[in-house]
């Protein structure tokens, strides 16, 4: 892929042109994360006091008895959003489908070792670790082989 970026007082806002023989899936990748709000932070609830959550900390985000939560430094926060909700927002921060109740961050995985029964144990910089259902290792690996979030 080829960017080139053009600077000029001439233009009154930013626009974006993307040229290509065909429409492939990384355009679309890339039209979704240009169209996506720009959110940073995440508000989780830790003993009745909100704080925010910065995407790039989270390890994980895990759903478990209609609550969901984001862990951090082995820490899990209450977040009050659903699981589907938190999985679009995201997706531009390198966040993917582990399991049916999972999704995690791809770039704060350290290592990861296949299982006997073909899931996937990943290990996170933090020391937790979490664990892929087969269903989804292939596309863990592929988007840790490609870089493709």
């Amino acid at each position: 892929m080829k960017l080139n970026v053009d600077i000029d007082d001439k233009y009154d806002g930013v626009y974006v042109t993307i040229q290509a023989k065909e429409w492939t899936k990384e355009i679309e990748e890339l039209v979704s994360k240009l169209q996506q709000p720009a959110s940073k932070r995440i508000i989780g609830v830790e003993e009745e006091k909100s704080i925010l959550l910065s995407p790039e900390e989270i390890d994980y985000i895990y759903a478990y008895n209609r609550k969901v939560f984001a862990v951090i430094h082995k820490q899990a926060v209450e977040v009050n959003m659903k699981l589907y909700e938190l999985e679009e927002l995201l997706k531009g921060h390198g966040f993917t489908r582990f399991s049916k109740s999972v999704i995690g961050n791809l770039n704060q995985i350290h290592r990861f070792e296949l299982s006997f029964n073909g899931n996937l144990c990943v290990y996170f910089l933090s020391g937790s670790k979490e664990y892929v259902s087969r269903k989804y290792v292939q596309d863990i690996k592929k988007s840790l082989i490609l870089g493709v979030e």
